[in-house]
């Protein structure tokens, strides 16, 4: 199942990628066909224009002027400068904002001859050469108007629009395969608690004969344990998908208490080591859900070390918060696989399901606001997990 909804999404993902694509693709080409063709619009008005300028420049006092006046006033959106022959401003039009003779002027103006935009109107009936020679000439340089440079910048808004959208579809894809997952998690765990159940009550009632018979057998008191750990177990899955209680606990009492269960079921070529602060570290938490993480986290170091090694628990407190270290001398874990490992159904064992850190992960984080990370790792050397806390 698993693999089809990653097979699914994957292949949804890659659908919405092309699509994306696709459409930036579209857009761009048609955003550059509109963008050339308005270039050239405006360039065809421009020498328009410079034509009604050259008409004014050799007006006399008969000449109807009314045609010329009304092409020079319709333009009202392209900028224009105005030059003689000797770089002089004479008149600039839509550049309200910039000061005649500043800076920002010229600066304006020599980017619009760098890209070409800038007409030369003679004045006399000369020859070219000769009107440049004597200066009988004006030049006019024009800009981009508001509306080339708004749809110049428009397939980059439409571009963020469709990247915008193509991300919120794969976050709800995958916040829709989180929520199915989540269910069968908390499925599993309640159907785990419920099946759990008739063999303990079984188990209870057998272990009373048992003492009705043998009394004084001192193996009662390790059956009884056990019976109340596997109790314990149920009462753990039951709790999986339902806020937990949390109250104040003493950190280093819980975390002391599986270690001790550990230690008595582990292994003797197991050296079990625990370091704990002399002060009490009080934390708001669940203690049978947390005692379930550090007791998986044990049982995995137990595991990695194949039944021989050394196992240390180390609890110290940092600012305003408590860190649990489990480092154990086992087979270690490749570092690609260090947020691998946390993932529901990833497992290096051979019968194992890759449930355990991924509950572990949501104790930690969902239940107790906290942390649980590897810290460090190296293949054939060993594994630090760590565990951080706030502190009450």
């Amino acid at each position: 199942m698993k693999i089809r909804w990653t097979h699914s999404i994957n292949t949804v993902k890659v659908g919405l990628a092309i699509v994306a694509i696709l459409i930036t693709i579209v857009s761009l080409w048609v955003s550059r066909e509109l963008i050339k063709d308005l270039k050239q619009e405006e360039h065809t008005r421009m020498e328009v224009w410079a034509e009604a300028m050259r008409a004014m420049g050799r007006a006399d006092e008969t000449t109807d002027l009314t045609l010329v006046l009304k092409v020079l006033e319709e333009n009202g959106s392209i900028p224009v400068v105005v030059l003689d022959a000797n770089g002089t401003v004479l008149e600039k039009r839509n550049l309200e904002d910039i000061n005649l003779g500043g800076q920002q002027l010229q600066a304006e103006i020599e980017a619009m001859k760098q890209s070409g935009r800038s007409i030369r109107i003679l004045l006399t009936d000369n020859p070219e050469d000769i009107a440049v020679k004597n200066k009988e000439y004006i030049t006019i340089c024009y800009g981009e108007s508001l509306m080339l440079k708004r749809l110049a910048s428009y397939p980059y808004v439409q571009l963020g629009v469709v990247a915008l959208f193509a991300l919120i579809g794969i976050y709800a894809l995958l916040s829709s395969k989180r929520a199915e997952q989540n269910k069968v998690w908390v499925g599993l765990s309640r159907e785990t608690a419920h099946q759990l159940g008739t063999p303990i009550s079984s188990l209870t009632a057998w272990t009373e004969v048992l003492r009705e018979t043998y009394p004084d057998d001192p193996m009662l008191s390790e059956m009884d344990k056990d019976v109340s750990r596997l109790r314990l177990i149920a009462e753990r899955f039951s709790k999986i998908g339902s806020a937990p209680e949390l109250k104040e606990e003493n950190l280093c009492e819980v975390v002391a208490r599986v270690a001790e269960y550990i230690s008595h079921r582990a292994s003797d070529q197991i050296k079990m080591n625990i370091s704990v602060p002399a002060d009490e570290l009080s934390v708001h938490m669940n203690a049978p859900l947390f005692e379930w993480v550090i007791e998986n986290l044990c049982k995995n170091a137990i595991d990695a070390m194949q039944g021989r090694g050394q196992l240390d628990l180390y609890i110290y407190r940092a600012e305003n918060n408590v860190i649990i270290e489990v480092t154990d001398t086992g087979k270690g874990i490749a570092s690609g696989n260090f947020k691998n490992v946390f993932r529901p159904g990833f497992t290096t064992k051979k019968r194992g399901w890759g449930l355990g850190l991924s509950l572990a992960k949501r104790i930690v984080e969902e239940y107790h606001h906290g942390k649980i990370y590897v810290k460090r790792s190296q293949i054939g050397v060993g594994t630090t997990f760590a565990v951080e806390l706030k502190l009450r």
